[in-house]
């Protein structure tokens, strides 16, 4: 794991790699946080029947998908995952927006994910020159959208569901992932036939790193969503959708980048978990350190 990490780190180095847009010499991201885990983690099997057992993948599902003549169960598979932290330009820039999204996020979020998808083909084609098989769930042409009879919306497979077993990081009441390096992130992840030992998860439940979940009242992604869509009762994706559809993307595609971009994410910053996990930071206030 470690040559992966090293030679990930290498790629996100190099600015022709990872550019806030093309050509620009400044980083999309920040660098990587990386953890793994094994592919028969039976957390991966309580999450697909939780989503939607009928169209959820396990890693050994999007494994034989890609490699069907492959026997490999999950128990000779491992899953790679990693966070890409949004820098602090983008983050101070998306902190001063309110009801629209900074221009340098929306960059972030369209460049940036192409950032992010060609790390995965990175990391997919170094394990291959090594003799490993690897593939990343979220670029094969099966993987798509669904619906779930309990969330709603939701896919085959969920970068930040693999990035939690993985020991990545907690869902706050936005759902979106609180990590060391805070929930302004960006994520994916590769499902590679190679044993490696896991990632120790700092955490037993899901949103351990959620203030919330330690008696805090905190209701800071809750103001800072403009569509309504974050309540005490969590977060209501199709008002998020919504809000994404017919406001921000239109924004972005008339003032900010001639094109529609999924673009808001103003609940990742100006709140308490935007650069870290602010359970870690209270228990430090605690102690005394």
């Amino acid at each position: 794991m470690r040559r992966i990490v090293e030679d990930v780190n290498r790629w996100m180095a190099d600015r022709t790699n990872n550019a806030l847009f093309p050509g620009s010499d400044q980083p999309a991201f920040d660098q990587p946080l990386m953890g793994h885990a094994r592919g028969d983690d039976p957390l991966f099997s309580w999450i697909k029947n939780d989503i939607g057992p009928e169209f959820f993948w396990t890693p050994g599902e999007a494994f034989r998908t890609a490699f069907p003549d492959d026997p490999a169960t999950g128990a000779a598979l491992s899953v790679i995952a990693w966070v890409l932290p949004q820098t602090a330009a983008t983050r101070a820039a998306q902190a001063r927006a309110t009801d629209m999204p900074s221009l340098e996020w929306t960059m972030a979020r369209h460049h940036g994910e192409a950032v992010n998808e060609n790390l995965r083909r990175f990391v997919v084609e170094h394990l291959a020159r090594r003799g490993i098989a690897a593939v990343a769930p979220v670029l094969l042409p099966q993987w798509g959208r669904a619906l779930s009879a309990r969330y709603g919306f939701a896919s085959r497979w969920s970068e930040r569901h693999a990035a939690h077993v993985c020991g990545l990081g907690c869902f706050g009441l936005s759902d979106g992932l609180i990590t060391a390096a805070g929930k302004a992130v960006r994520v994916g992840s590769v499902v590679a036939r190679m044993d490696l030992p896991p990632t120790v998860r700092p955490y037993d439940r899901h949103d351990a790193w959620c203030l919330r979940a330690v008696g805090v009242n905190c209701r800071a992604c809750i103001k800072r969503c403009p569509a309504g869509a974050i309540t005490e009762a969590g977060h209501d994706k199709a008002a998020c959708k919504a809000y994404i559809r017919g406001v921000t993307g239109p924004f972005v595609a008339r003032e900010q980048m001639g094109f529609a971009v999924s673009s808001c994410g103003l609940c990742q910053t100006g709140v308490p978990c935007e650069k870290g996990n602010p359970t870690a930071k209270r228990a430090r206030r605690a102690r005394g350190t």
